[in-house]
C-alpha cells in the first residue's frame, strides 16, 4: 500500500476550484486511490463529493494511499498538486 501525506496549500482548502483541478488529476490516473483528514475515513479521491465533505481548508494534512501497480509515481505527483496554491493560477 502506497501511502503519502500533503498539506493543503490552496486558500480556498479543497473546494471549488481546487477540488475540481485535484479530482481530475484523479481521475486520470486511472487507479483507485483514496484521501482522508487525520482520524477520519478513506474516501474516494476521484469524487468531487468527496472532497467537499473533507472539509479540508488550507493548512489541513491529508493522507492518499493506493494499493494499485504506479501508486507510488500517482501519489508524488498528486501530493505536488495538493501543495500548491491552485486559487493563484
Amino acid at each position: 500500500m502506497a501511502e503519502r501525506q500533503a498539506t493543503i496549500a490552496s486558500s480556498s482548502g479543497l473546494h471549488a476550484r481546487p477540488a475540481k483541478i485535484f479530482v481530475q488529476a484523479v481521475q486520470e490516473k486511472k487507479i483507485p486511490i483514496t484521501i482522508a483528514v487525520e482520524g477520519g475515513p478513506d474516501l474516494n479521491a476521484g469524487s468531487i463529493l468527496s472532497l467537499m465533505g473533507l472539509g479540508a481548508a488550507k493548512g489541513t494534512v491529508v493522507t492518499l494511499k493506493s494499493d494499485a501497480d504506479g501508486a507510488d509515481a500517482a501519489l508524488d505527483e498528486l501530493v505536488v498538486l495538493l501543495e500548491t496554491d491552485l486559487d493563484a493560477e
